[in-house]
C-alpha cells in the first residue's frame, strides 16, 4: 500500500472508529475486547485494496463484525469459568448517547444482559439490524449466511429479545429522580428509604469477578437486599457516598467507599421504583469510569 492509499485507509478508519467500537462493544459487552477487535480490524483493513471497496463504512463494519464474532465464540469458555455473576463492562458515556433513545436502550445494562442469552450469530444479526439498521445483504456478508437465512435469524432473535427485554416506562429525568432517592437511602443507610425506592421483587446482580466480594447468585427482594447491604456496610465500617453519572447512556451511580471507587450501580426503573439493580465491583471492569467513551450509530 503506497503512502496515499495508507492515508486514505487511515482517514476512513478514524472517521468510523467510534461506530466500529460501538458495534464491537454491543456484540461483546467488553470495552477491552472491543478495543482488541478494532486493532484486528485495522490490521485487516490496512491490507485491503481500497479501489475495490464501494462503501468503506459498510466494509469496515463487516470486518469488525467478523472479528467480534470470532472473539465472542472464543469468549464462551472464559465466561463459563468466570467467578460469580458476569455483567457487561460499564462505560461512562457522552451526553449525546443519552439523547439517542434507541442507542441508549441498546447499550443499557438490562438489554446487554438479554443479548447475552443469544447465540453469537443471533447477537451479531440483532445488533446490526435492530441497532444499526444494516441491510440484510450486508449482514449476510458479515456473518457468512444467505440473506434469507439472516432474515430468519433476525426474526428469531427479535422475538427472543422482545420476550425478555425490560419495559421502558420512564424518562431519563424520572429515572434520575429515583436514583437520587436511592442515593440518599444508600448514604444514610436508612432501611425505610431503601424499601420505599426498591420494588418488592427487585433483582440485584453484582459482579466482583472473584476479586471483590459480590453475591454469586442474584439477590431477589427488597427486604433481602436491604438486610445484606446494611449488614455488609456496617461490618466493613466504611462511609458510602455516591456520585450521579451517565453510564451506557443511562442514569447511574458511581459508588465510593471512604472516598475510593468501590463500583458502579446501574438500575432499571419502572413505575417509580427500581426493579433491576446491577452492581459492577470488578476493578478490571472499572477502567472506563474516569473518562467518557464516545458511542455512535
Amino acid at each position: 500500500m503506497n503512502d496515499q492509499a495508507a492515508d486514505l485507509a487511515t482517514d476512513a478508519f478514524v472517521a468510523h472508529r467510534n461506530l466500529l467500537f460501538t458495534v464491537a462493544y454491543e456484540m461483546l459487552g467488553s470495552a477491552a475486547d472491543a478495543e482488541d477487535v478494532l486493532q484486528e480490524t485495522w490490521l485487516r483493513w490496512s491490507e485491503v485494496d481500497l479501489d475495490r471497496v464501494e462503501d468503506r463504512r459498510a466494509y469496515l463494519v463487516r470486518i469488525t463484525t467478523r472479528q467480534a464474532l470470532n472473539r465472542l465464540r472464543s469468549m464462551k469458555r472464559r465466561r463459563e469459568a468466570y467467578v460469580g455473576q458476569w455483567l457487561p463492562e460499564p462505560l461512562l458515556t457522552t451526553p449525546d448517547v443519552a439523547e439517542d433513545v434507541e442507542l441508549a436502550e441498546s447499550v443499557s445494562m438490562a438489554l446487554m444482559l438479554v443479548l447475552e442469552t443469544l447465540s453469537p450469530t443471533e447477537r451479531a444479526v440483532f445488533v446490526l439490524r435492530e441497532v444499526f439498521e444494516v441491510e440484510y445483504d450486508e449482514i449476510a456478508a458479515a456473518v457468512d449466511k444467505t440473506p434469507a437465512a439472516v432474515r430468519q435469524i433476525a426474526h428469531r432473535a427479535r422475538k427472543h429479545v422482545d420476550a425478555r427485554r425490560p419495559r421502558t416506562t420512564v424518562t431519563p429525568r424520572e429515572a434520575r429522580a429515583v436514583l437520587e432517592s436511592f442515593q440518599r437511602a444508600l448514604e444514610s443507610r436508612d432501611p425505610r428509604q431503601l424499601l420505599d425506592v426498591l420494588a418488592p421483587d427487585v433483582v440485584v446482580l453484582s459482579d466482583g469477578g472473584g476479586i471483590r466480594q459480590a453475591a454469586v447468585r442474584p439477590i431477589v427482594g427488597a427486604d433481602k437486599f436491604t438486610r445484606l447491604y446494611l449488614g455488609g456496610s456496617a461490618k466493613a465500617g466504611v462511609t458510602v457516598t455516591c456520585e450521579p453519572v451517565t453510564l451506557n447512556g443511562n442514569p447511574a451511580l458511581l459508588v465510593l467507599a471512604d472516598g475510593e471507587i468501590d463500583g458502579i450501580m446501574a438500575a432499571h426503573v419502572e413505575d417509580g421504583h427500581i426493579t433491576g439493580l446491577y452492581y459492577v465491583r470488578n476493578p478490571h471492569k472499572l477502567t472506563r469510569v474516569g473518562a467518557e467513551t464516545a458511542l455512535t450509530r
